[in-house]
This record gives C-alpha cells, structure tokens and sequence, in this order.
C-alpha cells in the first residue's frame, strides 16, 4: 500500500497491518495521530500521538471500528463523509469530532481522512490525521468534572457557539443584555475559560456541544 505524497511518513509508529506484520508510520507533525483503516473503517496500523490519543495500546486500537473510539454524539454527516471516500466521489474531508479516551475522558479536535486508491484505482485503505484541540480535559481540571447547565445556560452556549451577539442572543431569549452577559461570565468562570471562543472550545473538548451539526447543541447529559 502506497501512502499519498501529501503525508510525510518516517518510522517511528505501530500497528498491525492485514498481513500481520508489524507496521510503522508516522507523520511529521508532532502530536497529530495517524492511522490508516481498512475500507471499513478498522484501524491497521498507527502512530504513537494516535494511541496517545485514545490512551490505548496499538494491541487495544488496532482492529475496532474508528467509530467505537469517537463519542455517541459523533453525527452521522461524519458517516456521509467516509462514504463519499469509499465510493470515490470525494478524496479527502476534514471534520470536527469528539473523542472517546479508554480512560474516559473525552477529547476535542480535528479528524482529516485521505483516501488510499488501490493499483486497480479501488479504495485500498484511508489515511485518517487527529489533531487535538489544545485544551484537553486531561489537563483542564476544571472539565474533568461533568459541568450541568440549566436550560437557559444550555440556549445561550448554544447561541455562543453560533456567533450569536449579546443582543441577538437577548432578544432570542427575552433577557437584558445584562442578564445575557452574566450567564456568559458565568460559564467562562466555571470552565476556567478567558473568553468565548476558549468556552466553545473546552465546550467541545468536554463533549457538551455535539460536532458536525449545525447549529452545535448542548448534548442533553450535561443539562439539568
């Protein structure tokens, strides 16, 4: 199999390839995870930020469905998008998605999925990319614990999520301007957040916001 020259690959990561023997990939680009899956969508062979990832093991990894390490929230757009892959009308997508560590905690970031073609022009394997978000749970003590928003908080990140300004969001909801800020400022204190665009982003990285719809909405778990 033929990797596209746009991957640069060295040799410093493991997986198990369909003929059993030992595969290393790796890309350049330090802390992106690689793998390549089979047309259905089972990891064969990964770097070590991919493992790093899903904190799992290539043992542990290799062999399940990409869709068993991504959360239930995962939008079926996502599916759409390795179908296109897989019948050739597309070659390559890039797509936001949350991830699902063994540990259990839940991961944002980016997944790039570059199709492989065959020498009889088939799809012969997918090259998928996962670069994290920056502000991972792990590392972010104020999301490890599941934030519960009340309905409202949930409509405003929601509105938050979208671009939506303090006035547009206040007379959405029938709030002052006031009243919108203060749930705003509320939410940034208790995600440790600096500004919106960094509450959107741990927003995600805790798995609140589902990815790949639009508008985003506040997944239900995490409403009182």
């Amino acid at each position: 199999m033929t990797l596209p020259h746009t991957i640069p690959v060295t040799s410093s990561t493991s997986g198990q390839s369909d003929n059993g023997i030992r595969t290393r990939v790796s890309t350049a680009e330090h802390g992106t995870g690689m793998a390549t899956l089979d047309s259905d969508l089972r990891v064969q062979a990964g770097n070590d930020d991919f493992f790093r990832c899903f904190a799992g093991s290539s043992a542990e990894l290799c062999g399940r469905n990409l869709f068993e390490l991504l959360r239930p929230s995962s939008p079926a757009v996502l599916r759409e998008h390795f179908l296109r892959l897989h019948d050739g009308r597309r070659s390559r997508f890039s797509e936001r998605v949350v991830g699902h560590r063994s540990s259990g905690h839940p991961f944002s970031g980016v997944l790039t999925a570059t199709a492989v073609q065959g020498s009889s022009d088939g799809l012969s394997a997918i090259v998928v990319l996962v670069k994290p978000d920056n502000h991972t749970p792990e590392n972010e003590p104020g999301t490890q614990r599941r934030l519960l928003l009340s309905p409202l908080e949930a409509r405003i990140l929601e509105g938050v999520a979208t671009g939506a300004s303090t006035i547009q969001m206040a007379s959405n909801l029938y709030l002052s301007r006031q009243g919108v800020e203060y749930h705003v400022g509320s939410m940034l204190r208790k995600m440790k957040a600096r500004n919106r665009a960094a509450l959107i982003s741990r927003a995600y990285a805790a798995g609140m916001l589902t990815v790949g719809t639009w508008p985003a909405r506040v997944v239900s778990d995490f409403v009182k």
